[in-house]
Parts: structure tokens; sequence; C-alpha cells
């Protein structure tokens, strides 16, 4: 009976060992290749991408012997917790969008739960494409996405500055397209929008039709 007490103590030390440690990131391989981004831009990107995964690390750890004497006009934890956000959506946002983009073969049918969910909730899919295209050319430096609007329970464009400015609340994401310059400026300059549609002529729609199923099932839930 005391070793089977010592065994569950032991379980008991580990699992609240684990709760208090700080949360790890770890970052996912990809395989980009792309006739409309050369291997320089896409290598800088993984880089870029790496950064964000480990300074969100980082600052995790941070976070847990970090004085929670905090005041909303300056402390440490303010800060820690800014930048918490703006990383780990930095890391999010990436991997959504390295692997939404790079299909040679790029097609999508009517028939797909894609097509037929973008043409629903923006009137068709051409409408839906003309709309990510203006909120693509609307970024200053940051995001446009197609995502699950859970208070509308609708597909919905929005655009993000940075990685964390005017981000609604809710979203579940399901097109990501990058809109940072580093995405895009070494092989198009400031040419955003023939790199914009460029990346969409070869979206992973087998992805974003995943992505779109997901959303479908949240948005039933909320309505249940």
């Amino acid at each position: 009976m005391k070793i089977f007490d010592k065994e569950i103590t032991n379980a008991l030390n580990k699992t609240f060992k684990s709760l208090n440690e700080s949360l790890v990131a770890q970052k996912k391989p990809f395989d980009l290749k792309t006739d409309f981004l050369s291997d320089g831009n896409i290598q800088n990107h993984i880089e870029l991408y790496e950064g964000y995964i480990q300074t969100f690390n980082r600052i995790s750890s941070e976070l847990d012997s970090a004085d929670k004497e905090a005041n909303s006009n300056h402390s440490t934890f303010k800060n820690l917790k800014h930048d918490e956000t703006y990383n780990l959506n930095g890391a999010y946002l990436h991997e959504l969008y390295f692997a939404n983009i790079g299909d040679p073969n790029s097609q999508i049918t009517m028939d797909s739960l894609s097509y037929m969910r973008l043409s629903r909730d923006f009137g068709s899919f051409d409408a839906w494409q003309k709309d990510f295209i203006a909120c693509c050319q609307s970024s200053r430096c940051g995001w446009a996405i197609t995502y699950l609007n859970t208070y509308t329970q609708t597909l919905m464009n929005c655009v993000i500055d940075l990685h964390s400015q005017n981000v609604p609340v809710g979203m579940f994401p399901v097109v990501v397209m990058d809109l940072w310059q580093h995405a895009y400026y070494k092989d198009y300059l400031k040419d955003s929008k023939t790199y914009t549609n460029a990346m969409m002529k070869q979206f992973r729609w087998p992805v974003i039709e995943k992505r779109i199923l997901k959303s479908d099932k949240i948005a039933q839930i909320l309505r249940g």
C-alpha cells in the first residue's frame, strides 16, 4: 500500500509541476515550393517564423516568474502579455499561411464545400475573391484573412495590421494571406497586388476545405 501511495504522490507531483511550466510552441516543418516565390524569399520567411516561435517560448518562460503586481500604465507583466500575443499570433498565422499556399495544381470545384460556403456568405465566389483581394490591398503591414465569425456564424474577411491589431474576437481562420513586406518585397518590390494574385493561383484548396469543414462544425455547435 505504501508503494502504491508513493506512486500516486509521484504522479501528482509530476502533474502539478507540468502545470507550472511555461507553454512551449514547437515549430512545424514546411516544404514550400512555388514558382511565384524565390528560394531566398522562402528561406528568409521560414527563419522569421522560427524567430516568432523562439521569442514566444522565451516570453512564456519569463511570464512564469514575472511580478503579477501589474498596472494599466506600465508593468513588465503587461509588456510581456502584449508580446506574448504578438509572437504567438505571428507563429500561428505563418503556419496557417504556409499550409494554404504553394499548390502548383491548385483548383476548386463548384461542388466543394469551400466553393459553396464562400458563395453563400459573400453572394458569389467571385464576390469573395474581390473582397479578399481588397482586404489584401488594404493591409498596411499584416494579414488578410477569411474567417468564421462566431458571432454572425458566417464567413467574413478581415484585415489584421501587424499580428495583433484589429483581430476580430472569436475568429476561426480559414484562408490566410501574409501581407507583411518581407513576404513579397524581395520578389515583387512594392507590387503587393501581383504577389496576391500569384499566391491565390496556388491556394491549397484541400487544406482550406478541411478548415471550412471545421468551421461548419463550430457553427453547428454554436447554433445548438
